[in-house]
């Protein structure tokens, strides 16, 4: 029996083309706890409980992941991407014994703070896997450096939700921004500002901004007067946007692949991507800070179309992920 962690909506849009391929006797659920409003939906078997109140929510959360972690003879755990929870449950496996799956194994961005938590979470989680399921060969390669071996090249599962997207890909005067990220929130008023100038000068685009709901975010908004804000988005209407917008500015992480899986090109607001195969073929472009973003906005905003291969897979990785389960429970 297989136990799948999940605890935030981005891991559920991964995990969930397994899950449509999986039969259902085989696997558990576990929920993390983060994102609750998931559970309006989805039946899980397991679920953390987690405090509302307290002093560290990463210290919480990794901490009632190992101690609530479910009693039951696991033959595998699987995670997925760099959560404190994906860590929390990793760690109670390995402290069980069960073998550890990593799905999305071996993003790099060579910088500890850059993303802060996330980076440090991959490497440790990749370090104690039985399998790492790594989207690329390039991440293949990362875990190579480090001499973690066990690495199979399967895409990324976030592409599987995409395949009927492809074909009604379109280029109208629509920018998707998106902002959120830790390392950008001391500086996310002068995102903001820049990103409304861009607006201001070239009133033919639409902006649409989704907004995230922190308050060191949201206290900005009122920056935003040409900029067409909106409530936080489910998946599908963001990839209605996704599908018929002309770029993207972006610090989101599967955005990156998202965007290049439909041939969009994406200005990435940080200062190194842990996807930077984007940036060889041409999908993906740094916007090391936010008084950059005009000069690289221009650039783009006439040479917005790209045909070129998504570096990050083919939609496909779902299966390939079932097919390596069914080998592994053969031997």
């Amino acid at each position: 029996m297989i136990l799948i962690c999940f605890g935030t909506r981005p891991e559920w849009l991964k995990i969930k083309p397994l899950l449509n391929i999986l039969d259902r006797d085989d696997y558990r659920l576990l929920f993390t706890g983060q994102h609750t409003d998931l559970l309006e939906d989805i039946k899980v078997d397991f679920e953390i409980k987690l405090s509302k109140t307290t002093i560290n929510r990463l210290d919480e959360i990794i901490s009632q992941c190992m101690l609530q972690f479910p009693h039951h003879p696991f033959t595998e755990v699987v995670v997925q991407g760099d959560t404190a929870s994906a860590f929390g449950c990793a760690v109670a496996a390995f402290n069980r014994k069960i073998p550890v799956y990593y799905m999305e194994a071996g993003l790099r961005s060579g910088d500890m703070n850059h993303p802060y938590p996330e980076e440090g979470y991959r490497q440790m989680v990749s370090r104690i896997s039985t399998l790492n399921f790594c989207p690329t060969t390039l991440s293949r390669e990362n875990l190579q450096n480090e001499n973690i071996y066990n690495n199979l090249v399967v895409g990324n599962t976030v592409l599987d939700n995409l395949i009927e997207y492809k074909d009604k890909c379109k280029y109208t005067d629509t920018v998707l921004v998106t902002l959120h990220r830790n390392e950008n929130r001391h500086i996310m008023r002068t995102w903001f500002i820049e990103i409304n100038k861009l607006a201001i000068q070239n009133p033919n685009i639409e902006f649409i901004l989704p907004l995230h709901p922190n308050p060191q975010i949201t206290q900005w908004e009122y920056l935003l007067t040409n900029v067409n804000v909106v409530n936080p988005l489910e998946h599908n209407d963001l990839l209605d946007i996704l599908v018929r917008c002309k770029l993207v500015i972006t610090d989101s992480g599967g955005i990156q692949e998202e965007a290049s899986f439909l041939n969009k090109k994406v200005i990435v607001c940080r200062q190194t991507t842990e996807r930077p195969e984007g940036i060889e073929t041409g999908h993906l472009h740094l916007c090391y800070q936010p008084y950059s973003l005009k000069e690289l906005f221009n650039n783009l905003i006439d040479n917005y179309y790209i045909d070129a291969d998504c570096p990050y897979g083919d939609g496909k990785s779902a299966h390939r992920i079932k097919e390596i389960l069914r080998l592994v429970k053969m031997k």
